[in-house]
């Protein structure tokens, strides 16, 4: 029988499939919206779907619980702002994807500058092995200088910072409250920078709508849903390095819907990520579990 953190762990490991899905969703709508209005209006419906959802429960918040589920929608809306602004100005993103990537490295670290929460000694083991697998996956053409680094780093800084409040408040306010008004948040904030600096297309043909509304649903609403209610049972660093495994089913998705070709430094690499969540997941007795296994067979 699995215990309630395990079967945590293994909702965030569905969130990242759903989260990568989301990439594919996106890349077909944004082809005809902007990008600021695709995330407000993406944000806002999805926090709209929930709302019936949590009616009583908003009923029984006080002004401080909306405040602060409010505060953590501004730290998810301004990382998303942050992240499609880079990707407007960059020419490479394969250096972004990996920045954007090391945001779930960083939660250990800013955990323990916010909250005092010491990393477990295993996590310095599995960084530089899970650095070296997003670096093979992300970077296979080199690295290439340009002015969006500081935004995508501003965005996995920010990303950080909100999966550590996240984590902390799904703790104390009720799942779906703090889902639907931080989303409702992130999509007004979307919702203003698009009419103050995009221009809106006239027409939109209807398959962006479907593609748009799979990405509403599915990777939004019910996205979201399961990272809170993931975050509500698995310790913070655990839940991190769990989310790593986003940009390893990205790639494999990519390959199944675009038929893009997997190098042998993206194979290495995915297989890197995995083997630091085992190593993490295992506490590192995985080593133990292999010394063991050679003691027994040395041939």
């Amino acid at each position: 029988m699995l215990n309630q953190e395990h079967k945590a762990t293994l909702l965030l490991v569905l969130t990242t499939m759903i989260a990568a899905l989301g990439w594919i969703f996106s890349k077909e709508a944004i082809a005809g919206l902007p990008p600021f209005g695709f995330i407000g209006l993406r944000f806002t419906l999805a926090s709209v779907c929930l709302l019936p959802l949590c009616y009583r429960p908003m009923r029984r918040a006080n002004a401080k619980d909306i405040r602060a589920a409010a505060g953590v929608g501004i730290l998810l809306g301004g990382a998303l702002m942050c992240w499609i602004h880079a990707v407007a100005i960059s020419d490479t993103l394969g250096e972004g994807a990996f920045i954007m990537s090391l945001s779930m490295l960083l939660v250990p670290i800013v955990a323990w500058g916010l909250f005092r929460q010491r990393p477990r000694r295993v996590f310095w083991l599995s960084l530089p092995i899970a650095v070296c697998g997003l670096g093979l996956l992300s970077l296979s053409n080199g690295w290439q200088g340009s002015s969006s680094q500081l935004w995508f780093l501003a965005a996995a800084l920010m990303l950080a910072l909100h999966f550590n409040v996240n984590s902390k408040y799904s703790q104390r306010l009720p799942i779906l409250l703090l889902t639907c008004i931080q989303l409702m948040v992130t999509g007004l904030i979307g919702l203003a920078m698009s009419l103050m600096f995009e221009t809106q297309p006239q027409t939109v043909p209807a398959s962006i709508w479907i593609w748009f509304a799979l990405s509403t649903l599915l990777a939004t609403s019910l996205r979201y849903v399961m990272q809170t209610m993931g975050q509500k049972f698995v310790p913070t660093g655990n839940a991190a390095l769990v989310m790593l495994l986003e940009p390893v089913w990205t790639v494999v998705l990519s390959f199944l819907w675009y038929r893009e070709t997997l190098s042998t430094a993206q194979l290495t690499g995915c297989i890197l990520i995995m083997l630091s969540l085992v190593l993490y997941q295992t506490g590192g007795r995985l080593r133990n579990l292999v010394k063991a296994s050679r003691l027994k067979d040395p041939g």
